[in-house]
């Protein structure tokens, strides 16, 4: 078990890391940040836009950098990108500093859930079905590094995925006590 204050969900495209993290942050009483969406705000630009005018390369920097601020504090979900894991100090990261969930779903599934989405620049090239398979080729092994528990998305809404992902954490997460210091006191 991996006592954290922190809760992470890492996992593809379409696995419902934001979309689920919101009902967990509710319930758990968490702050929710997304980094893609802090990387947005941050640059005032959209990630499609970033990828375009500083590659991929330039966009992983920005995110290395925004997950080493977020995950300095305690109390949050975090909704990873879904190449947050490719940088190794990133998955020592997640793992030091969050309990992680790993959100599975099928390629299938994520063709589903991804079909009128044009906003991800890694599927605007090409056969989508084939970018969304190599991307698990390499990612899956990756996520799977970081995870203290996996928990598969795939039939199932948001909403069911949320409650039953929460009753799966109330059994496998425990949260670290607030620390008790008192001021003026040597220990």
């Amino acid at each position: 078990m991996n006592p954290a204050s922190n809760l992470i969900l890492v996992g593809p495209m379409g696995a419902g890391k934001t979309c689920i993290g919101k009902r967990l942050a509710e319930r758990f009483g968490l702050r929710l940040l997304d980094a893609d969406r802090e990387i947005e705000q941050r640059t005032g630009a959209s990630v499609a836009a970033i990828f375009e005018h500083e590659g991929e390369a330039g966009f992983r920097a920005r995110e290395s950098a925004v997950l080493a601020e977020l995950l300095a504090n305690d109390g949050l979900l975090l909704a990873t990108g879904g190449g947050a894991v490719l940088a190794e100090d990133n998955r020592r990261l997640l793992r030091e500093r969050g309990y992680v969930v790993q959100l599975l779903v099928s390629v299938e599934q994520q063709l589903e859930r991804l079909a009128l989405d044009r906003s991800r620049p890694l599927l605007a090239r090409g056969d989508r079905e084939q970018v969304l398979q190599q991307l698990a080729l390499t990612r899956a092994p990756l996520y799977a590094q970081v995870a203290d528990l996996r928990f598969d998305t795939g039939a199932m809404s948001a909403a069911d995925a949320a409650l039953r992902l929460a009753l799966e954490l109330d059994l496998h997460w425990r949260r670290p006590p607030p620390s008790s210091s008192v001021s003026g006191v040597n220990a």
